[in-house]
C-alpha cells in the first residue's frame, strides 16, 4: 500500500504533536501541586497512574503512527527520485 504526500507528512506530524503533547503533560503531571496526583504524604495516586499509563499508550501509538509516516515519506522521495 502506498500513502499520498499528504497522509504521509500527517501521520508524521501526528507522531510529533504526540509527542510533543504528552511529554508536556507528564512534566505538568509530575509538578502536580493540586492533590489530585500526589497525596499528602507525597505518594502517587490513582490519577496519577491511570494518567501516567495513558500518557505512555499514547507515546507509544505515537511512535507508531509517526514511523508509518516517515516510511510513507522516504517512499515517495526514493520514487521521485527513480522517476526522474
Amino acid at each position: 500500500m502506498r500513502l499520498s504526500r499528504a497522509a504521509s507528512w500527517f501521520l508524521l506530524a501526528f507522531g510529533v504533536w504526540s509527542w510533543f503533547i504528552w511529554t508536556t503533560f507528564v512534566s505538568n503531571l509530575w509538578k502536580d501541586g493540586s492533590g489530585l496526583a500526589f497525596d499528602d504524604a507525597g505518594d502517587p495516586t490513582a490519577y496519577f497512574w491511570v494518567h501516567l499509563t495513558l500518557a505512555v499508550v499514547s507515546f507509544l501509538l505515537g511512535t507508531g503512527v509517526g514511523i508509518i509516516g516517515l516510511r510513507g515519506v522516504r517512499a515517495l522521495r526514493r520514487g521521485s527520485r527513480g522517476e526522474q
